[in-house]
Formats: C-alpha cells, structure tokens, sequence
C-alpha cells in the first residue's frame, strides 16, 4: 500500500488524545498510538509502538515474544476505524466500527518488543453504513500482515 497516491492527506500526526476521541477502545486493547496521515474517504497510516511490556507477551511466547496475529488485524480495524470516524466526522459521538467479516488473512513475519508497526488500511467499498477495508502491516517495510476485512458503522448496544 502506497501512500504516493497524488492526494495530500487531510490530516497529519494525529495525536493520542484525537485516538481517543474517535475510539472506544483503551488499554488494554488500544492498538493504534499515533496517526502519521489520513486521506478522508481513502486511506490511513498509522502507527502501533510494540512494547515489551503488552499483556499478551506473557503468555504468548514465553521467551519467544511474538505479537498475535489476530491483535495485528485488529489494529488494522481500529485504524480503519478512525478513518471512517473521522471521513464521516463522526469523532466524539460514540458510533462504533465494528467487524462483519475477514478474509484473505495472511501473516508473514513475526512481529515482537520493540518494533514500530505501520498499519496501512483503504477503503476498497463504501455503501452507506457497511465499508470495505484492505488493511497491510509492516515492521520496516517488510510485511508482517495483510487483510481484507467488511465493517459496519452503528450505534453502540443498549
């Protein structure tokens, strides 16, 4: 995924506190750290900064710490998450993104403590409350995933 596209991104270093805004999630399971860009209505970049010190290390590998690849899909979806929040500018009202399906899942190297992990995702499909997303990670350039995967824009449960 390319973010040479010939359009400017509309918005720039996203901060934690923008994150937070537009995502339910918090720790333990916020994966997303930092937006470098987002080009509304067609893609993001973000960052996830893996630290050794994630509750997942400790059973997963002792010894051997790898980050699992489904917690890599779903830092895939909350950065699309925070795409269509923000394409919709729908931060702070409390509608959620969340999953209808995954395909295509591929996992291709291990990514583990201390790595900065790009999550690269575009739409692919928009249609009124039900997108589209392919979704790339990457430690350095080389792919540690890639994912297609279908979301809806709702409101969150009674």
């Amino acid at each position: 995924m390319s973010e040479a596209s010939g359009t400017a991104p509309d918005v720039v270093d996203y901060n934690i506190g923008k994150i937070l805004q537009a995502l339910p999630h918090r720790y333990p399971l916020l994966l997303v750290d930092r937006v470098r860009s987002i080009t509304l209505g067609e893609r993001i970049h973000a960052i996830k900064a893996v630290s050794m010190n994630e509750q997942f290390f400790q059973g997963h590998f002792p010894g051997a710490p790898i980050m699992p690849g489904v917690l890599q899909i779903e830092a895939l979806a909350q950065a699309a998450g925070i795409l269509g929040i923000e394409t919709m500018e729908l931060a702070g009202t409390g509608k959620l993104v969340i999953f209808m399906g995954i395909e295509n899942a591929k996992f291709r190297s291990p990514v583990t403590p201390g790595c900065l992990l790009d999550l690269h995702v575009e739409f692919t499909q928009k249609r009124s409350r039900v997108y589209k997303f392919k979704g790339v990670a990457s430690v350095e350039g080389k792919t540690s995933c890639e994912v297609e995967f279908t979301a809806m824009m709702t409101d969150p449960p009674a």
